[in-house]
């Protein structure tokens, strides 16, 4: 059934929304733009004129697509090549979508999208419908074909199992480039007790690289093992300037509302580090040098205007 322009203009309007959820769902960007365009593709073969709601109805299809991608993304998981991270967006990608509210920042931060690998998934699409888009008990169990009452305790299993982690700080511009430069002194120091200090005593370290790039296949837990772990990682041995085949430059930003080191290399965005950063300090550094997880941030990097790298030589 051919889509009107104005039918085409309703998608397209409804398009940032529906990555936002589907990113929140899936963790991954990609992920989440493949299943908008099924969802479009669905919305074209439907018959349109009895659709009632159209936002309530691309919502439905959106969230079921996930359901069946987040079934098959365990198994996908199970096979993972080493530690398995989100997929990070840097600081204004629409699809981070609404952040008006701590709740809906926290949904996206790469803790909480960790956390919620942990929930099945309709905990997840209920939390994440709930919680970061504000929709009724009433409206998800209608999208899930679920009854009201049971939508409401999947909310609340979903809520138990994500509120036992540790709250986010929340810190403002100066907090947060003072954490990442001090951060990038401490690693380039070839020192552990200046990382020690910026740590949580229980922090941990989680670096993904998707068994494209070299990384820990296990984490890294404790301030003083991870001290230890990014000294002799970072360490500018020959053989290491050799395998990474440039000089590495070393940027401020956000990822996911977190503070967060970019490393470029030749002009090529080689890694993230993202900070979690808590009243304590620093409780968890995650580390993404998977390639494929980088290209999204990558075009945007090189789209956005010019950039300052931080002082430090490596």
């Amino acid at each position: 059934m051919l889509v009107s322009t104005s039918e085409a203009d309703l998608f397209e309007r409804s398009r940032g929304r529906l990555e936002a959820i589907a990113y929140r769902l899936l963790g991954s960007a990609g992920d989440a733009e493949d299943a908008v365009q099924d969802t479009y593709l669905r919305w074209h073969a439907a018959d349109r004129t009895l659709i009632e709601v159209p936002e309530a109805w691309l919502t439905k299809v959106l969230t079921n697509l996930c359901l069946n991608q987040l079934t098959s993304a365990r198994a996908r998981r199970e096979t993972y090549v080493g530690q398995w991270l989100p997929e990070p967006l840097l600081a204004g990608d629409p699809m981070l979508g609404p952040a008006e509210t701590l709740e809906q920042r926290e949904a996206v931060s790469l803790a909480m999208l960790t956390v919620m690998e942990r929930l099945s998934p309709n905990e997840r699409v209920v939390y994440v419908l709930r919680e970061a888009f504000g929709y009724s008990h009433r409206e998800i169990a209608g999208m899930l074909d679920l009854t009201e009452s049971n939508c409401q305790q999947i909310f609340r299993r979903a809520k138990q199992h994500v509120g036992t982690e540790r709250a986010r700080a929340e810190v403002d511009s100066a907090t947060v480039r003072k954490v990442i430069e001090e951060f990038l002194a401490a690693m380039l120091s070839g020192e552990t007790e200046p990382l020690i200090r910026l740590l949580t005593d229980d922090a941990v370290g989680i670096a993904d690289g998707g068994g494209r790039v070299p990384a820990r296949k296990t984490p890294v837990l404790g301030a003083l093992a991870i001290a230890r772990y990014i000294r002799d990682a970072f360490r500018p041995t020959p053989a290491r300037r050799a395998y990474v085949g440039g000089t590495p430059v070393f940027y401020a930003t956000e990822v996911n509302g977190d503070p967060a080191v970019l490393v470029e290399v030749d002009g090529q965005v080689y890694g993230i580090f993202s900070f979690e950063p808590t009243t304590a300090g620093v409780a968890a550094i995650r580390i993404q040098v998977n390639p494929e997880k980088l290209a999204r941030v990558a075009r945007q990097w090189r789209a956005a205007e010019a950039h300052h790298p931080l002082p430090g030589t490596w």
